[in-house]
């Protein structure tokens, strides 16, 4: 029996779950084997409040894409690169990111947000991912007119199970054509996700029997960022998720992580995230975003 859920008559469907997260609804169901392995989150959500927000996002080595079926974003604007931000922008694409954005909101939104690994959106955009590095850009310009009416369609639908039905189709079907990655660049992104970013990427080159600059190149067209600021990342995100664990000190931390003492780790912190630890930590963190 299906579950009245939000604004609208929207329901959750069979096989469907919800949580409150903050001030959010959070849907959720198992995700289809076949996306499994492109794929880091997949959950849609709606604001219970219709009053304006911001939030920031930080670099989390995943591409992300938002799908808006209700109020569309006022503005997302990338902190430490020129430029006004994007103005109203509603369905959108998030490419991989080495500095923190603001994304502000009128409040009232129903979305469904997707984190991609960079080799799934690399196979799912079919584009080179460099294209992408630090930008916000629509939904329908990367997935073309099919894009604009599957958020149509999505919108339109008041049950989440088919909803998650419909998205699973288009996404597994656009999938199936999209560029396979080269082995190399594959190997060396697991070899950074495995070590949390501290293997050095000369031992990369030698792995994947690459030269150092062609490396850097492929890896860059198919991921978004070179191995340096990729692995960088990745030291962050394992800071982050160790000071937010509890138990580790600062000093104990930037060691376990690869950071030469805490002043370093200080600095990535503020170029990465625009804030301190300290502050992270007291951040609430909704749908990937910080309120700070």
């Amino acid at each position: 029996m299906a579950l009245h859920l939000g604004r609208g008559g929207i329901t959750a469907g069979p096989g469907v779950r919800f949580a409150r997260a903050g001030g959010l609804w959070r849907v959720t169901r198992p995700w289809h084997p076949g996306l499994r392995p492109f794929l880091r989150g997949y959950a849609g959500y709606w604001d219970a409040a219709t009053s304006p927000y911001q939030v920031r996002l930080v670099p989390t080595g995943s591409a992300v894409v938002v799908i808006s079926l209700a109020e569309p974003f006022a503005q997302v604007r990338r902190l430490g690169l020129p430029g006004e931000g994007s103005g109203r922008i509603g369905s959108l694409v998030v490419g991989l990111e080495d500095r923190p954005t603001l994304a502000g909101h009128p409040g009232g939104q129903e979305a469904i947000r997707l984190e991609l690994t960079p080799l799934g959106a690399y196979r799912l955009f079919a584009i080179p991912m460099g294209e992408l590095t630090n930008h916000v850009v629509e939904l329908h310009h990367i997935l073309g007119p099919s894009g604009a009416v599957l958020v149509q369609r999505l919108a339109a639908t008041r049950d989440w199970a088919e909803r998650f039905d419909l998205l699973d189709s288009a996404l597994l079907a656009r999938l199936d054509l999209g560029p396979d990655p080269a082995p190399e660049v594959g190997h060396a992104y697991r070899l950074l996700v495995g070590t949390a970013g501290t293997i050095p990427i000369a031992r990369i080159s030698a792995e994947v029997g690459w030269s150092k600059s062609y490396l850097i190149r492929r890896f860059t067209q198919q991921i978004g960022l070179t191995p340096k600021t990729y692995g960088r990342v990745m030291r962050f995100h394992r800071a982050m998720g160790m000071l937010a664990r509890g138990g580790a000190s600062l000093a104990d931390t930037s060691a376990v992580c690869g950071y030469y003492d805490q002043a370093h780790l200080n600095r990535e912190f503020r170029a990465l995230a625009g804030t301190t630890p300290g502050r992270m930590l007291r951040a609430r963190r909704v749908e990937g975003a910080l309120t700070l």
